[in-house]
């Protein structure tokens, strides 16, 4: 057929066809495809294609597929990565909803890394581990095993843990391997705080020491307690030591001579918790940068400012019931703008620019949980049986852990928290190293470690 009369036709055709239902187009198109061959049926394959299966992916501006993809959940993006190669690109490229996606699970962002695989990364690596800890697999145990009597005193920092006990020695641990590497003669100990230099430990006899690694000598002494004393904090830039005891006290001493500069009056109870710390709050009573001292006892938590002046006068005095009725757990977290403590009417958290409190959240019905650590993201709590993590955005319990039976402690140093940063938002290199250390009726240490990624 000549071109012009084959246009004429296929005119005519069209008219007719477009004049159809579309039952009749069907049935034609069908009668078409009976009478086609081979070309003609690739011809049509291809042409389908184009105009039915368009990857607006591809098509649109990448802004456009940004925003598109935003809507969708990390799920559904990683079954979109499989479609294509071009699709797996430009979601894997989409930095804002990795980021997101992250954020969500409790993950800590920092904004400067901007390669746009990085994320997508980091967010496959927290759902494997966020799956570890729903299914109770994150975490692995080992024991330490050196001390010939109880161990009633832990200290960890910086992957290196300190046990004292009533065998007279101290000792300090590297985490990762179990191995000991100091071991120096010390007298009972009750509590134990160090450093790459010294070790200072409060004891049972009433009195608090600061030794030497390297040697085991014993630098100082302090002596002016009464009774047992239970914790220790002190700060090499203000030269000051802070104890507190059995004895009701806790007393201010200059951390070279051993002299006592002062004793705060006004516990009724063991002093079983000291915490010097920088304020980074401003308030009537202090300003970011000065250094606050916080004693705990069976029943308040109180707040004093820290000098060299005689007859310091407590600046705040915080407890959950104001007829005692109700105790505090022997644990205090204060990072310088909150207060936490917990009790059986659940954790009470404190404002410490107004001292008022922000929130209280309640345990679970089954649970009378103590506090081991508090951040921004997470918390880590514990009983006689489990260690547990709470998501602080939704109160609610989102791992645990077995325990053994551990020696009880009513101070509670006896068990600690080990490293603290991921509680504060995990973000792929903080979930190693320890978790949770406590001592053990036959005198070692029970740890609980992060397990390696999968």
């Amino acid at each position: 057929m000549e071109k012009k009369d084959f246009e004429a036709w296929l005119d005519n055709i069209s008219v007719t066809f477009f004049s159809l239902t579309d039952l009749q187009k069907n049935e034609t198109l069908d009668h078409l495809i009976s009478l086609s061959g081979a070309v003609q049926l690739r011809h049509l394959s291809n042409n389908l294609e184009i105009l039915l299966k368009r990857d607006f992916l591809k098509l649109l501006p990448l802004e456009l597929s940004f925003y598109l993809l935003k809507w969708l959940d990390p799920q559904t993006l990683l079954t979109c990565c499989l479609v294509s190669k071009q699709w797996n690109k430009v979601i894997s490229a989409c930095t804002e909803v990795w980021q997101t996606a992250c954020k969500n699970l409790g993950w800590q962002i920092d904004d400067s890394v901007q390669d746009p695989l990085h994320w997508k990364k980091v967010y496959l690596k927290a759902i494997l581990r966020m799956k570890q800890l729903r299914d109770h697999e994150a975490f692995e145990t080992s024991s330490l095993i050196g001390h010939s009597a109880r161990v009633y005193a832990l200290y960890y920092k910086d992957g290196l843990l300190c046990t004292g006990s009533d065998d007279l020695s101290a000792k300090l641990w590297d985490v990762s391997t179990g191995q000991c590497i100091y071991g120096i003669q010390t007298h009972t100990c009750a509590t134990v705080k160090f450093d790459e230099q010294k070790l200072v430990t409060g004891s049972f006899d009433n009195t608090v020491a600061c030794w030497e690694w390297s040697s085991g000598a014993k630098i100082q002494h302090f002596r002016g307690h009464t009774g047992a004393v239970f914790s220790v904090d002190y700060n090499d830039e203000l030269d000051v030591l802070v104890s507190g005891s059995a004895d009701f006290t806790l007393k201010v001493w200059a951390l070279s001579t051993g002299m006592c500069l002062n004793t705060f009056t006004g516990h009724t109870e063991w002093v079983t918790k000291v915490v010097l710390q920088k304020c980074k709050v401003k308030s009537l009573m202090h300003s970011p940068g000065d250094y606050i001292l916080l004693s705990a006892d069976k029943y308040e938590i109180k707040i004093w400012p820290i000098g060299r002046e005689i007859n310091c006068k407590c600046l705040k005095t915080l407890s959950v019931s104001e007829d005692r009725s109700i105790s505090l757990q022997p644990r205090l977290h204060f990072d310088g703008k909150y207060i936490v403590c917990s009790s059986a009417l659940g954790l009470y958290q404190w404002d410490f620019a107004s001292y008022d409190i922000l929130r209280v959240i309640k345990p679970p019905d089954f649970a009378n949980l103590s506090l081991l650590g508090f951040g921004d993201i997470f918390a880590l709590l514990f009983d006689n049986k489990y260690l547990y993590i709470m998501d602080l955005r939704t109160e609610k319990l989102i791992s645990r852990w077995p325990l053994p039976e551990y020696r009880k402690s009513k101070r509670g140093s006896s068990f600690l928290a080990g490293e603290m940063s991921w509680l504060n938002g995990l973000d792929g290199q903080n979930d190693m190293g320890l978790v949770f250390a406590t001592s053990m009726p036959d005198h070692s240490i029970h740890l609980v470690l992060w397990k390696e990624h999968g």
